[in-house]
């Protein structure tokens, strides 16, 4: 099996305000990640896009974001990050894409694959980090523990650690020791899929192994000095595929499109 993940990638229309806005035509970027996807020998059965789909999260922001990824050829599933908007983006997505929400949330699981494959939202609305509350966390316990013993891969926005990114660690994920009791209690999950830090880093929960893939839109500089502001830097738009084997695990490589 493999699995296609591209994250970040902050469509926008000509009136998006932020530090990332205006500094590159991220609706591009996406349309060249999508024809770059059709064109893989061999193609991945699936596409996780792992939140901050849009910048400012309007509801014209998803109708551009459909449009772009309509020439997709390949099934594509959905979580929310922090700029993005829970019923902007169901009223868009939900139902095939986003299939629907538990308890108020965006997650959800998909069976018909060799691996299982579980989609958690990390959105806490108004607060840049991410936030796993009990409700989420019972979710998936109970989804973990009710569900056949198959391996398991989450995919989620925001990854469960601290960075050494302050800029991103100012604002931490908060629930990261309810989910690594639920990891122990398992002992299922292969891996967790994040983005969130616009670059590539690895890492480990409870001994499962966290990965970010790097955004489609823009990169973010490497600097791990303290209190280092966020900083733009022009990079190759990139991607992850995850190649499964029932003999290997899963195996990660970043392609770039540029």
């Amino acid at each position: 099996m493999l699995i296609a993940q591209i994250s970040d990638t902050h469509v926008h229309g000509p009136r998006a305000d932020g530090w990332q806005a205006g500094q590159t035509d991220t609706p591009a970027r996406l349309r060249l990640c999508v024809a770059t996807l059709n064109a893989l020998t061999p193609r991945p059965d699936i596409v996780l896009m792992t939140g901050d789909l849009v910048h400012g999260g309007a509801a014209e922001d998803y109708k551009l974001l459909a449009g772009l990824l309509e020439p997709l050829e390949i099934p594509f599933y959905l979580v929310p990050g922090n700029h993005d908007r829970r019923a902007n983006l169901l009223a868009a997505f939900g139902g095939r894409n986003c299939p629907a929400p538990a308890g108020g949330f965006i997650q959800y699981v998909l069976e018909d694959y060799p691996v299982r494959l579980i989609a958690l939202d990390t959105l806490e609305e108004g607060r840049e980090g991410g936030r796993l509350c009990e409700t989420r966390l019972n979710w998936l316990r109970n989804i973990l523990t009710e569900l056949s013993e198959r391996p398991t891969v989450v995919f989620m926005h925001h990854p469960p650690i601290r960075s050494g990114l302050a800029g991103f660690d100012k604002s931490p994920f908060l629930g990261a020791e309810g989910l690594a009791q639920v990891l122990r209690e398992s002992g299922r999950v292969e891996r967790i899929l994040c983005g969130h830090l616009h670059r590539s880093a690895q890492a480990q929960l409870a001994g499962t192994m966290i990965t970010t893939a790097p955004s489609t839109a823009f990169q973010v500089a490497l600097d791990l000095t303290a209190d280092a502001p966020l900083r733009v830097v022009r990079g190759p738009a990139a991607f992850q595929l995850h190649l499964w084997a029932a003999d290997s695990g899963l195996v990660s490589h970043t392609g770039y499109m540029e």
